[in-house]
């Protein structure tokens, strides 16, 4: 069954610490993605997110723009982060490990994000509505993303590892009718 994300409802954020002693917080604001939830079999899923690189907030102009640039995300050539899940272990009645692909600037390696079901509900306005959580870390290195500079007092300025959470409100999609032939 195909499902929509509900982007008004959901969230991709990402943290990382900053001079080794803060956590820096951001977002993406613009994503997309075609999901296929099994209700009955859940680890027939399929899950696929584009997120507009563009997009990252930080609620700090200055370092949004180092980050569009070509010593992060390159946005100009690298328009588009995307997931593109390749199985899913069901590991209890709410939770599961998605494996899939993630790509930045053209890098494809494969993660693992920790699941879980938050359930289902009817909305007001009468779609049927499901939400889940997920969250990973990364080495963004591994991804091409090795800016950085050296603190006089020991360190990076950038943390290599990157935590990632991730919470989507989907919004069933009614099934198309067939076409009725015409004799």
């Amino acid at each position: 069954m195909s499902w929509k994300i509900d982007t008004a409802h959901s969230e991709i954020n990402f943290s990382v610490r900053h001079m080794m002693i803060a956590t820096v917080r951001g977002r993406f604001e613009k994503f997309s993605g075609a999901i296929d939830f099994n209700e009955n079999e859940p680890a027939r899923s399929r899950v696929e997110v584009q997120i507009e690189a563009s997009s990252i907030n930080t609620r700090e102009p200055q370092r949004d723009a180092h980050l569009k640039s070509p010593d992060f995300f390159d946005v100009e050539n690298f328009p588009f982060i995307t997931f593109k899940g390749k199985s899913i272990d069901v590991k209890g009645d709410n939770q599961a490990l998605i494996t899939g692909d993630l790509t930045i600037r053209d890098v494809t390696r494969q993660v693992v994000l920790d699941a879980e079901y938050a359930g289902m509900a009817q909305s007001p306005f009468g779609a049927t509505n499901a939400g889940f959580s997920a969250s990973t870390r990364i080495n963004r290195k591994d991804w091409g993303l090795t800016w950085n500079v050296a603190l006089e007092t020991g360190g990076m300025l950038v943390a290599d590892e990157i935590k990632i959470d991730i919470d989507l409100e989907i919004i069933k999609q009614a099934e198309a009718e067939p076409e009725l032939a015409l004799a």
